[in-house]
């Protein structure tokens, strides 16, 4: 079986700050297929944004496991981090200003990726520069400056910078949080070409809850874990019209522990401790909370509980 592009399993993150531990990854899991196209979804302080920086090679984990594009970036050097940097991985920010350099046009911006890496031979850069521009619809504004760009120009120039040294992971840290609905979806489709037109990895790390309606699959993260993950796909009726249907899955570690979705919890009103029960071909969870020696709410009629089936089929 393929390896991922992306793996990683118990990852964990602390940061100390004067004498304080916080700990921003608690045994993640997380796994992309080489040419997957990932939204990676969570609320502020969910510990998505440093998940991201350990996967661009910013940064290490304290603990677990985390391998991307084959290079173990717990173990890895200096040297071969700076390989990984330059050969393995993209990286867009969300800020435009840190994708590309000011004084230098879009072509040049692209020719100093190669110029630094040297991965792209020397007589190919020119057609590979002229590749990007054109897939990215930016072809028409390669002589122009940063400051001369739209905000969708510049994060679709971005792409083509992290795509210039053929790059078998992109990674991009909010990409439209900077943009109105229209150029978000303008710059979403590049993504969608890219990953289309050249099988790169792609894993997009956002709050926008838009952004997860164009990519199949969507990963929740939630208080440094992986909680849910939400399945699309796309079926034509008996009409001959696409329907698009998403299904949530509650993602279960290897230690048999999972996270129920917010709204479940809150719906249902569950809450300290709950009762689980095992069926035939299900578990069932009912809260198990009582109130002044009553007996549990999950054995009263009408209790409020929700069901947990396995999932059918290889979509996980």
């Amino acid at each position: 079986m393929t390896e991922p592009d992306i793996l990683c399993e118990g990852l964990v993150r602390i940061f100390t700050a004067k004498g304080i531990e916080v700990q921003a990854l608690q045994g993640l899991d997380l796994r992309v297929q080489p040419g997957e196209m990932v939204a990676l979804v969570g609320a502020s302080g969910s510990g998505k944004s440093t998940l991201l920086g350990i996967l661009a090679g910013l940064d290490a984990p304290t603990a677990g496991s985390a391998r991307v594009a084959g290079h173990d970036l717990v173990t890895m050097g200096h040297a071969e981090r700076l390989r990984y940097r330059r050969r393995s991985v993209g990286f867009v920010w969300q800020q435009s200003g840190r994708n590309l350099l000011p004084y230098l046009t879009a072509r040049e911006n692209i020719a100093m990726a190669h110029g630094v890496a040297r991965v792209v031979p020397r007589a190919a850069r020119a057609a590979r520069a002229q590749e990007l521009l054109e897939l990215l619809d930016v072809a028409d504004v390669a002589e122009s400056k940063p400051a001369q760009l739209s905000g969708g120009q510049k994060q679709r120039m971005a792409i083509a910078v992290a795509l210039a040294n053929e790059p078998r992971v992109l990674l991009a840290d909010e990409p439209t949080g900077e943009l109105d609905e229209r150029t978000s979806a303008d710059v979403l489709a590049a993504m969608q070409s890219v990953n289309t037109e050249h099988g790169v990895t792609t894993l997009i790390v956002t709050h926008d809850a838009t952004v997860s309606e164009h990519v199949d699959r969507t990963v929740r993260i939630r208080d440094g874990r992986t909680s849910t993950e939400t399945l699309r796909s796309t079926h034509t009726d008996e009409e001959g019209r696409a329907i698009r249907i998403a299904q949530e899955f509650a993602v279960l570690d290897r230690a048999g522990r999972m996270q129920l979705p917010g709204e479940f919890v809150s719906a249902l009103e569950l809450r300290d401790r709950v009762r689980l029960t095992l069926e035939e071909d299900h578990v069932r969870v009912a809260s198990g909370t009582t109130a002044h020696g009553s007996a549990p709410l999950s054995a009263r009629p009408g209790a409020a509980e929700t069901e947990v089936l396995p999932e059918r089929g290889d979509s996980a």
